[in-house]
């Protein structure tokens, strides 16, 4: 199933609600595992096979672990096996053409499309059907064994409810990553309030307006960018305007989606955490990553960076560490050459920052530091979003100099997208939410409806008429 709008989100939630507030107290994680497990099947029902699959190796493999809890040898046996599961199972799925190419580059050995188990049944080993979220939920389902055996979560006895943590519909399809341990006392008591509810609806609200009233209109011009690259006819301000629309085309979506989820979380009784912090404020990369996608990079840091050792075992250790947790994070954006280019790319920035440009940085003004870190950042995302590195490297060039300085269309670009960019520009920042806090209750109280119906009218307009609606992150 390829999610590409909304309509099917939004036909589903008031469906969604009246079956989970009507239900009973002890009935509703049961009623949210069950309209999850439909709203992931929708398109592709073989989907939820796997996640039934993952739901059972995990949950008993915690039972497991908390079993032998005496005999650390087994325990971390069941933790292990878990570990090695859920990377088959992403890896498989997620990478196994990638892998097969590759072999056949460098070897000549070729892998069969499919291979036939028993007449009338084959498996596929090409052209895999990526599930949705698999690398959301393959992650959260890694980290609950390995926090049951660490002693940092509970081990869940139901597997109702470890199920409904594994397929809650908000974060399921595109973050933020929720660890087990930050949601295991509201899987066992949460208390739906009118509050929760209201603020949860608004966090929701504003998420959707920024995914489709903004991230979608800006991404339009990344096309005609692109496009132009194939003519032949870009120039570096036309390159330059297509970095930073896809720049802000990929933060407002996934933002506006991690707010979406947050907000329905909240609205279900839970409290996910935050995902973004306003990165583009940042005055450095090393911050930078501090404030993007927070759960992703948190959990790296707790799971892979700290227990190869972290920065505890000298200065080649510490940059071996950091190197394989950047060559990780790339390669689990996808199965892609320019994903891996893409997480050494900001190895190398991170390194220069921290063992020869501190001492700079400490002394430049923040002006200029804000303005070094939109340049590697935003160089970075043209090498996120390029998959052919042909096509990335002549649009980097152009934007570089390899191209002539204007051409007659970007006059026209900048006409037509630079409202939007000023908007795109204020919204990256604190300045409406510092705006909206100065206002009195009361002036709050009487906008926040208004703003909220129109904003959803608006985005309902948008999605029924508009013929361009990606979700960049559905196929992480």
């Amino acid at each position: 199933m390829v999610f590409s709008s909304l309509t099917f989100l939004f036909a589903y939630l008031p469906v969604t609600l009246a079956a989970y507030f009507l239900a009973p107290l002890r009935w509703r994680n049961l009623v949210l595992l069950l309209v999850s497990l439909f709203f992931y099947g929708w398109g592709e029902p073989v989907y939820i096979v796997i996640m039934f699959v993952s739901i059972f190796i995990d949950y008993t493999h915690g039972l497991l672990v908390e079993k032998y809890r005496s005999n650390d040898r087994k325990a971390r046996w069941f933790v292990g096996q878990s570990i090695v599961f859920n990377l088959l199972l992403l890896g498989f799925f997620k990478y196994g053409t990638f892998f097969a190419e590759n072999l056949y580059l460098l070897t000549g050995i070729s892998i069969p499309e499919q291979v036939t188990l028993w007449e009338g049944f084959t498996i596929p080993l090409l052209n895999i059907p990526l599930p949705i979220g698999i690398s959301f939920f393959t992650f959260q389902t890694m980290s609950y064994t390995i926090d049951v055996y660490r002693g940092d979560a509970p081990v869940q006895r139901s597997i109702v409810k470890f199920g409904t943590f594994v397929t809650m519909f908000p974060q399921l399809i595109a973050g933020p990553i929720v660890q087990y341990k930050t949601v295991a006392k509201e899987l066992d008591h949460r208390v739906n309030t009118t509050e929760d509810f209201a603020l949860g609806a608004r966090r929701f609200t504003v998420g959707l307006a920024k995914k489709v009233l903004l991230a979608n209109a800006i991404g339009a011009l990344w096309e005609e960018c692109l496009a132009a690259q194939s003519a032949g006819t870009l120039s570096v301000v036309s390159g330059w305007l297509g970095l930073f629309a896809y720049g802000f085309q990929i933060y407002f979506d996934f933002s506006g989606y991690s707010d979406m989820a947050i907000g329905l979380g909240q609205i279900f009784g839970f409290r996910f955490l935050e995902n973004f912090r306003y990165p583009y404020l940042a005055s450095s990369v090393s911050e930078f990553w501090r404030r993007w996608h927070m759960s992703l990079t948190g959990w790296f840091r707790d799971y892979l960076y700290i227990p190869l050792g972290g920065n505890r075992c000298g200065t080649a250790k510490t940059v071996r560490n950091i190197f394989i947790v950047w060559f990780c994070t790339g390669f689990w954006h996808g199965a892609s050459w320019n994903f891996v280019i893409w997480g050494l790319y900001f190895f190398c920035w991170l390194m220069l920052e921290k063992y020869l440009l501190r001492n700079v940085l400490e002394h430049t003004p923040s002006a200029v530091k804000h303005l070094y870190t939109v340049i590697v950042v935003f160089v970075g995302w043209g090498i996120f979003a390029m998959e052919d590195l042909g096509v990335c490297g002549a649009y980097l060039k152009a934007c570089f100099g390899g191209a002539a300085l204007w051409s007659g269309a970007d006059w026209f670009r900048l006409r037509n997208y630079g409202v939007l960019f000023i908007v795109l520009i204020l919204a990256s920042t604190t300045l409406g939410r510092d705006g909206w806090q100065r206002l009195p209750k009361r002036a709050q109280q009487v906008l926040t409806p208004v703003l909220m119906v129109l904003s959803l009218v608006l985005s309902t307009a948008y999605l029924v008429d508009g013929s361009y609606n990606p979700f960049l992150y559905f196929r992480f």
